[in-house]
């Protein structure tokens, strides 16, 4: 599976591709801080699942999400934020899945292997 990290903190960043490094079916294809980042890279590589910061800065989460699937149909994201209330927002907008950061890394990894099979 084709992965994309997109989130603007750096100590983010950087504990999920620790993570994810663990996990030998997983390909980090890139590591994006901004919306503008992440839509040019899924322009040129098209991952299978991204895993998107919901308050990326640069356009409106919801609006975000409708790009980037227009841009790549069969593309997965597991939305994640600081915030808990933002889950029903997130998965309203079309997100598979949505973890919240301060959650244990084994919820991450449980949508991690949820989006593995049905994509």
């Amino acid at each position: 599976m084709r992965v994309i990290v997109a989130d603007d903190q750096p100590d983010v960043r950087s504990a999920l591709r620790l993570m994810l490094e663990e996990k030998s079916d997983i390909d980090m294809i890139a590591e994006v801080r901004t919306s503008t980042e992440l839509m040019r890279q899924v322009k040129s590589s098209c991952p299978d699942l991204i895993l998107l910061d919901w308050e990326l800065p640069g356009t409106k989460p919801g609006e975000l999400l409708i790009l980037l699937k227009t841009l790549c149909p069969h593309l997965m994201v597991i939305a994640l934020s600081s915030r808990p209330q933002m889950r029903q927002n997130a998965l309203a907008a079309g997100a598979n899945s949505f973890v919240c950061k301060s959650d244990p890394p084994e919820l991450l990894l449980t949508a991690l292997n949820r989006c593995y099979r049905s994509g």
